[in-house]
Formats: C-alpha cells, sequence, structure tokens
C-alpha cells in the first residue's frame, strides 16, 4: 500500500486531546499494510523523556510512536525537546542533547535557531520513510505563540503538509473547540485542515450524528472519525500522571506527586499490577500508611527536596522505616535520599546545598554533563533477587559518591550500581524502566513485602495497547485513504 501523504500532522485543539494516541494509532496501522513510517514531533515540552538508541533523550510520546511503527526511537523523532525546570524556566534540548536553561522569552527569540533542527531532523526523516506522521503541541488557537511558532501551524506552513483537527468530546464543548480554534486561524491555514478527529466518545453514535452534520455544514470540513473512549489502555504519557490507580490492591505503594516529578511512567507496571494500590499523594494531602514509599525522579532535586520537607515527609518516611516499611529512591529520589545535593553551578536553579534526607550515606554533586543511556543488568539488593534481569534507561544530570555505594541495588552492564542500607530497608537508584521487566519488579516488591502469584508483562501491556487503539483508529485511515485517492491528479 501507498500513503498519499508524505507528511501527516495531527495537531489538537488542546492539550491532551489525543494527538499522541493517533499518531500511535497511525503509526502502528501503517506499518500493519508495510509502509516505511516515522513518527515525529517538532517540538515537546515534557518531564517525561526517554532515551534513544543514538544517545540523546525525546519525549516518550514520540518513543512509544517509534515502537508502534515498529522501529527504533531516534533524536530526529522530536529534535526540540524542553523539560521545565520552573514556572519560567525550562531545559533546552535539541537533537537529544542539553543546548541551555533558557526562560520563556529567551527561548522565544531562539525559536528561529530551533527551526532549523527541527527542518532537518524532518529531513532526514522524508528521506528514509515513505510517511511521517507528526504530532503538534498543544494547540493552534494560541495565537500569543503564533510568531515564529514551530509547534504547529508554522511548522506545516513550512513544508506545506495537511493537517488533521483532533478534539476530546468527553471534556465537553467538543464543538465550541472545533469551532473556535478554526476562527483563530488564518485562511491558508484553515485551508490545510482537511477534517476532523472527534476522541474518547462513548454513547450512542446516533445521537451525537445531528451535532456532525451541523460541524460539517458550519465549517465545511468533513469529520473523519469518531473515535471510541477506550478503558485500560497501558500508554505512556508524557505530562500528567495517568490515572485512575488501583484502590483494590492488597499491597500499599505511595509516591510523593513533586512538582518537578519526572518520568512518572516508572510507576505504570505497578498501576496494572492486581495486587497493588498505588497512590500519588500530593500538596496538603495526608500522607497515609503504605507498605512501600517511592520517591520519584525530579527535574528539580533541590526544589523537590525542599517540597518534601515542608509538606513533611522526612518525619513520614522515618516513621514509615520505624515500623519495618521499605524506601525506594529513583534518580533524584536516589540523590535526595543522601545526605546532601550540591549544585555549586546552578544547573537546576540557584547555587548552593541541600540537606537532603541522610537514609543512605553518600552525597551528590549535580554537573552540567547528563547521562543518557539504555543498560541492562541483573538485580544484587537481595540474595533471593539475585540474577533477576532488570533493564532501563539512565537520564541525570550528577555524580553520587559515598560508603552506601558499596552495598549496590543492581549490576549494570558489568558495574555495579545504586545502593542498598545496611538494614536492607532503603533502595537507591539511577535506573528508570526499573518495574518494566516481569521478573525485576516481582523481586523488588517481594524485597518490599509483597509475595504475589501475578506477574505485570509491561512490554506486553503496552503492544496490546498499541494494537487496540490501531484497530480502533483504522476507519480514520480509511477515510484518509479515500482521501487522497480522490485528490490524485
Amino acid at each position: 500500500m501507498s500513503f498519499p501523504y508524505p507528511t501527516l500532522m495531527v495537531q489538537g485543539t488542546t492539550s491532551d486531546a489525543g494527538k499522541s494516541t493517533v499518531v500511535a494509532a497511525l503509526c502502528r496501522l501503517l506499518r500493519r499494510r508495510g509502509v516505511a513510517v516515522a513518527p515525529f514531533k517538532p517540538q515537546n515540552m515534557a518531564l517525561n523523556s526517554a532515551v534513544t538508541a543514538d544517545g540523546g533523550e525525546i519525549g516518550r510520546a514520540q518513543a512509544l510512536q517509534a515502537v508502534a511503527a515498529g522501529i527504533a526511537p531516534h533524536t530526529d523523532m522530536n529534535p526540540v525537546l524542553l523539560k521545565p525546570s520552573s514556572d519560567i524556566g525550562a531545559q533546552v534540548i535539541i537533537h537529544g542533547r542539553v543546548r541551555a536553561e533558557m526562560n520563556a522569552r529567551d527561548y522565544h527569540q531562539y525559536k528561529t535557531v530551533a527551526m532549523g533542527a527541527v527542518l532537518e531532523s524532518h529531513a532526514r526523516l522524508r528521506a528514509q520513510y515513505a510517511a511521517v506522521v507528526v504530532e503538534g503541541a498543544g494547540s493552534p488557537a494560541e495565537i500569543n505563540l503564533r510568531d515564529r511558532d514551530i509547534a504547529n501551524m508554522g511548522f506545516a506552513e513550512s513544508v506545506d503538509c495537511p493537517v488533521v483537527l483532533v478534539a476530546d468530546i468527553d471534556r465537553g464543548g467538543v464543538f465550541a473547540h472545533l469551532v473556535g480554534t478554526l476562527s483563530c486561524l488564518s485562511a491558508s491555514e484553515r485551508a490545510r485542515i482537511v477534517g476532523f478527529v472527534i476522541n474518547r466518545f462513548r454513547g450512542d453514535i446516533k445521537l451525537l450524528e445531528p451535532g456532525l452534520d451541523w460541524l460539517e455544514a458550519q465549517t465545511g470540513k468533513p469529520v473523519l472519525a469518531v473515535l471510541p473512549y477506550l478503558h485500560g489502555l497501558y500508554l505512556d504519557a508524557e505530562d500528567a500522571v495517568q490515572g485512575p490507580t488501583r484502590r483494590d490492591g492488597k499491597f500499599r505503594v505511595v509516591v510523593p506527586s513533586t512538582p518537578r516529578m519526572s518520568n512518572h511512567t516508572d510507576f505504570d507496571p505497578l498501576r496494572f499490577h492486581p495486587d497493588v494500590d498505588l497512590r500519588f499523594v500530593r500538596e496538603g494531602e495526608a500522607i497515609p500508611g503504605a507498605d512501600l514509599l517511592i520517591l520519584p525522579g525530579s527535574k528539580n532535586t533541590r526544589g523537590d527536596l525542599a517540597w518534601l520537607q515542608r509538606q513533611g515527609w522526612p518525619h513520614a518516611i522515618r516513621r514509615h522505616l520505624r515500623y519495618g516499611g521499605k524506601v525506594i529512591g529513583i534518580c533524584g529520589g536516589f540523590q535526595m535520599l543522601g545526605n546532601h545535593v550540591d549544585d555549586p553551578d546552578g544547573v537546576e536553579g540557584a547555587a548552593g546545598r541541600s540537606q537532603a534526607l541522610g537514609l543512605l550515606d553518600l552525597d551528590t554533586v549535580l554537573t552540567r554533563e547528563k547521562r543518557l543511556a539504555q543498560v541492562s543488568g541483573r538485580c544484587v539488593f537481595a540474595p533471593d533477587a539475585a540474577g533477576a534481569a532488570v533493564g532501563g534507561y539512565e537520564i541525570h544530570m550528577g555524580v553520587s559518591q559515598g560508603a552506601a555505594l558499596a552495598r549496590p541495588a543492581f549490576e549494570i552492564d558489568g558495574r555495579p550500581e545504586g545502593a542498598c542500607s545496611d538494614d536492607g530497608q532503603v533502595l537507591g537508584t539511577y535506573l528508570h524502566g526499573l518495574f518494566d521487566d516481569a521478573a525485576a519488579c516481582a523481586a523488588l516488591l517481594r524485597w518490599a513485602g509483597l509475595h504475589s502469584e501475578h506477574a505485570v508483562d509491561a512490554r506486553a501491556l503496552r503492544e496490546a495497547s498499541l494494537d487496540r487503539i490501531a484497530d480502533a483508529t483504522e476507519p480514520l485511515l480509511e477515510r484518509l485513504l479515500a482521501l487522497g485517492a480522490a485528490s490524485a491528479p
């Protein structure tokens, strides 16, 4: 099969309208039909990132879309990644590597340089693949960001590609979102929209049809597909913590939802484990009792550490340990478990030193150089875990040193990694994705006190979910093929 659109862009009326999911579904469908396809997102803002085969980092959604397309994730699939470190500043990553820390105003001026990187990556993908399916960012109706736009219509206009506009009916106001978005666009931008997708519909389609007729008459644009609300999907999310989490598991895992928490997808295997009740505790909420506490990764370790201290977490963690509970720290959370976190160069904000939780005898110095690596190895944190395979990725700025490292948690690529406390209650690691391998997940939960017959195969669940969304999106592909055939000379 040939696909009539060498580059097709999917934009949304809002954030979380379903752009990432639609792109992933189209990539899986085109792969099924033998089309060499690659995902692409010009600019992404997310704290959840993935390490690529070429040693860089991109948004997790593009890594997931690459899996859907049956190809290895590459930095060209997301040439500009912004990782917020404060309300007004972000780390700017170009072609997978940290370029600078910028505030919003400086980055807006920098967009002309960033657009060059975007067009370079798109050109390379177009040379390698028969089709490139592009995900926009946020909404094209953000007129305050139209100048120098590289994420939505600015990109579409530059490469002259058609656009599909997605809206989420589940949040309400779907017709207003679509009509209102169109009204904010220029004539040339409106012209390149080939049609609409209404996402997350549940109910009787007959009751929706009068609205669809009105929408098509009002805008002159076809509704290409109405996609159903699919429950229980296991897909990597970029931004908000996906829920709801389980409330019926017998083993309670509690995670503080810190302001700059990164890579919360680490916890997805626990969210889907039938014996685990996973809870994220937000600002101002009471800290519940738990069997296992996990400190997550962070884009601003010292800032999130200060947040934990203000919220009373140090006292709660020490009480939890006195009663025999277990604690895991991942990446930034690992750094917080030590004695101090030093940032002499102001890598994550103002230069300074923070007293950490003192649960592991180590100190961390934040550095400008970021470690990015896909890794694999085995568990060594407990005798009954020895040999269990573990894999994942490292993505951090900072070097930890201290006596605690003499008792590692894992052996990764032949080297010791992480640390365990002498009493066996506290474990720290730089390894993201440590629960993705079923054997490692079972071993970690067993160490924490859960002896379960169930196992969660994260990769199998992800593949099954990609197939589900692809099956549901088949009508959209058929409509696009029909439109392409009708417009062919």
